[in-house]
């Protein structure tokens, strides 16, 4: 009897400090943790989104209907434009301070969807958007990167499409929050002039 109250004894001992042992490591992580989220932010890195800029953007979080307007060619001299529905969803990601476009996009020849990307740079003060077409999962356009001024958003990268050099712009316009609007340009100049080539219209679901 006595000998199996003794094995019993041991059994909570050691069940104890099982116990105390996987608490101590998950209070260790927990602090690490923390020290870690504390010299990320010391230098900078992990933006909040309460950092001056990082709300650029959020006029655009939500459910939208979106009408598009799109140059049938966008190299040719025919100016033919086609018109045709979509929808968009933005949500945000990196605690805020940046966030992600899932769009579906109802070409007349098929509809398709693709993804914007968008990601705010504390230094800087520079946004950066990528997109990314679902018929070509493999391939990410360069980022646009640009910032905003009373509402308007201009952001620029330079391409080569179709084995010509392009320079591309984004413009977004914020100054209707209930009806913002994008649109896409390309100069073949340098910048000296600019080619819209493709418009959206956002409308709140």
């Amino acid at each position: 009897m006595t000998q199996n109250v003794t094995q019993v004894n041991k059994l909570l001992i050691l069940g104890a400090l099982i116990s105390f042992q996987s608490a101590n490591l998950q209070f260790n992580y927990l602090m690490e943790q923390q020290m870690t989220e504390q010299q990320a932010s010391k230098n900078g890195v992990g933006v909040q989104a309460d950092v001056a800029g990082a709300q650029d953007f959020d006029f655009v979080i939500g459910n939208w209907r979106v009408h598009h307007k799109r140059l049938d060619n966008m190299f040719s001299e025919d100016k033919r434009w086609v018109e045709f529905e979509g929808l968009s969803s933005t949500s945000h990601i990196l605690g805020g301070a940046g966030n992600v476009e899932d769009n579906l996009l109802y070409f007349p020849d098929g509809a398709f969807r693709a993804v914007a990307m968008r990601a705010f740079n504390a230094q800087t003060g520079l946004w950066s958007i990528w997109w990314l077409d679902g018929r070509f999962p493999d391939k990410v356009d360069t980022p646009v990167v640009g910032s905003f001024k009373n509402n308007i958003g201009l952001f620029y990268a330079d391409e080569v499409i179709k084995g010509r050099k392009t320079k591309v712009r984004f413009q977004w316009d914020a100054s209707t929050p209930n009806n913002p609007k994008w649109a896409q340009a390309f100069s073949f100049d340098e910048g000296k002039s600019w080619v819209t080539n493709w418009t959206m219209s956002f409308i709140p679901q």
